[in-house]
Formats: structure tokens, C-alpha cells, sequence
């Protein structure tokens, strides 16, 4: 049995402690007002989540960066979308920035990646690719990182499936060159991080800030919070030939 060597990340509400709903009201004002002086921003937000809407449910290999911009196209018309392409490129420079005043902190999820970069672990960002890489970079920072610390990241120009389709877990794997044996997905969204499950990808929930749309039973392999996770990391073994061997649990088979 193949040993787990590899650990993919979501990011929002998981590497970056953070309430989505709050995130997301942060986003839409400071996207309305940057572009208020072309288009309505109700208007606009309307349209970007329509859009949105169509990268979830694609099921072609077209990348969700393809994806957007056609359905974008279709609402402010073909002449208009390299005017927009610009703005929305400005804006991931300029006034997403200030939605980090909404980003929380935890130590705890800081030092587990530290930890795990020091016994030898791979490291991936598997978050929704639904944002530029450029979004998703700062984001990585403002959690503490740097971009350098993982082998992937996810993101709208080079993936082609969104969370919650289990083809974006294929995907990322294929990407990376792993089996799914070989990692553990962890995040904080029920329905789209425990899915990469269904795949034989084991799985550890962060609850600190949970998302649960539906009343069916939480199926995962491992739950529990920020500290939890830390918990869990600080006993899992180094991968570092001649490390030391009382510390080794073999294929990481807790409970």
C-alpha cells in the first residue's frame, strides 16, 4: 500500500480563516463600486454570478476561464469583454485588496503546514478554481504563505471543473502526478471538499468555520478543528530518510 505523501489545501475557510458569506459581501461591494462608472453594479453582480454558475456546472474540458468569459460575453455583449477583461484584471491589482480586512487568524493552521513541510510532505492548493490566479495568490499570502510552498495551485485559467464535481479532484491529481491513496484533502466545506472521498482520497474536515448545506450525515475520515489538525500533523511521521522510526506510523492508519 502506497504510503500518503501529499496533503491538497482548500483555501477559503481553510488555509484562510475566513466566513465566505462575509468574504463575499466584501467582493460584491468592492467590485460594484470599481466598476460602477460602466455598468449598474446589481447589473453587474448579476452577471458575474451567472457566470459563475455556468463554471460550476461545466462538465467539458474547457478551462473555467473559457467558460466565464463566453457566458460574461453573452451579458455585456462581444464588443464590450476586452473592456472588461481589463477592469477585472485592474481590480484583482487595486480594490479586491481591501477585502482582507475580512481575513481572520489562526496559528494553528500556520504552524501545521510549517510542521508538515518539515517531515517531507507535499503540499497543494486545491481551492474551487472559480477566481484568477492573481486573486487566489494574494489570498495565499494573506494567510501567511508564499506561493513557492506549494507544488500546485488551483485556479479558473488552467482548471477545467469546479468543487463540488469529483472531475476536479481527477484533475488535480492528474496534475500532480498522485494516486489518490497517496493524499488527504482537507477543508471545511461538507459538500465540495468531501467529495474528493468518493475517489479514495481520505479526507480531514476543519469545523472552525463549516459549511454544511444540507441535514445528511458528515462523512469524512478525520474532523475537527484548527487545533485538531495541528494535533493531528505534530504525530504523523517524517518522511525524511533516517527519521526517527518511534515516531513512524505507517500509511498514516489512525482509527
Amino acid at each position: 500500500m502506497k504510503r500518503i505523501d501529499t496533503f491538497l489545501f482548500d483555501l477559503d475557510g481553510t488555509l484562510l480563516p475566513m466566513d465566505i458569506d462575509e468574504f463575499a459581501q466584501h467582493y460584491f461591494y468592492e467590485i460594484g463600486r470599481a466598476f460602477m462608472d460602466i455598468i449598474d453594479p446589481k447589473t453587474l453582480i448579476g452577471y458575474i454570478w451567472s457566470a459563475t454558475r455556468d463554471m460550476i456546472n461545466n462538465v467539458e474540458r474547457r478551462t473555467n476561464e473559457v467558460i466565464f468569459m463566453e457566458s460574461f460575453a453573452k451579458a455585456v455583449g462581444e464588443d464590450k469583454l476586452e473592456l472588461y477583461k481589463k477592469r477585472f484584471d485592474m481590480f484583482y491589482d487595486t480594490d479586491y485588496l481591501k477585502t482582507k480586512k475580512c481575513i481572520g487568524h489562526s496559528p494553528y493552521i500556520r504552524e501545521s503546514v510549517y510542521i508538515l513541510k518539515e517531515k517531507g510532505y507535499r503540499l497543494a492548493i486545491a481551492t474551487n478554481p472559480l477566481f484568477p490566479k492573481k486573486a487566489i495568490l494574494h489570498r495565499i499570502k494573506w494567510a501567511g504563505f508564499e506561493p513557492e510552498d506549494f507544488i500546485y495551485i488551483s485556479c479558473y485559467e488552467q482548471n477545467c471543473y469546479c468543487k463540488p464535481h469529483k472531475e476536479f479532484y481527477e484533475e488535480v491529481l492528474q496534475d500532480i502526478g498522485k494516486k489518490p491513496e497517496e493524499c488527504i484533502m482537507v477543508g471545511n466545506d461538507v459538500q465540495e471538499d468531501l467529495v474528493a472521498g468518493c475517489l479514495g482520497i481520505k479526507t480531514f474536515l476543519i469545523t472552525d468555520y463549516l459549511i454544511h448545506r444540507t441535514d445528511e450525515p458528515i462523512k469524512c475520515t478525520y474532523k475537527g478543528s484548527y487545533k485538531d489538525f495541528y494535533e493531528f500533523v505534530v504525530k504523523l511521521p517524517s518522511l525524511w530518510p533516517n527519521a526517527d522510526a518511534g515516531n513512524d506510523r505507517e500509511n498514516l492508519s489512525v482509527g
